[in-house]
């Protein structure tokens, strides 16, 4: 059975919590990217999308200069690197998330991403259900 180490990404573009939104957001641009975890002292603390930056910071009218911290998602669903595929899966399906940490020890040794489950030993079926599930809306959320 394929582990996570076997497909994540190591080499991870990182924030700290003293970056502003502003230098988050050029890192993203640079090097094109959706996600950038936060880390303080080499362990993983939170994670900041480009979602997080519309919603949280342009759309609540929160200046570029506000801190990592007032945007960033604090709640992270993880894996270790012995985590499988399969339950790499199931858990973005659940969680209705894209991408996981990957922590060893506290520490932030890679991401993994759904497209990295796609193209592995996940059959097309596991993979189309775990973004079936991500894609449907969650009916507990209204929108406005």
């Amino acid at each position: 059975m394929t582990q996570i180490r076997d497909i994540m990404t190591t080499e991870v573009l990182t924030c700290s919590l003293k970056d502003n939104v502003y230098e988050v957001a050029v890192k993203m641009k640079d090097e094109n990217v959706g996600v950038i975890p936060i880390v303080d002292n080499d362990r993983l603390v939170g994670l900041i999308t480009d979602r997080d930056i519309v919603l949280r910071c342009i759309a609540e009218k929160n200046p570029p200069s506000s801190k990592v911290e007032e945007i960033m998602s604090s709640r992270i669903v993880t894996v270790t690197p012995d985590t499988t595929t399969q339950e790499a899966a199931r858990i973005m399906a659940k969680e209705q998330i894209r991408r996981l940490p990957v922590v060893e020890n506290g520490k932030l040794s890679g991401i993994v991403a759904l497209g990295d489950l796609a193209v592995r030993d996940l059959t097309d079926d596991q993979a189309k259900h775990a973004l079936s599930d991500i894609s449907e809306p969650d009916e507990t959320q209204s929108f406005h």
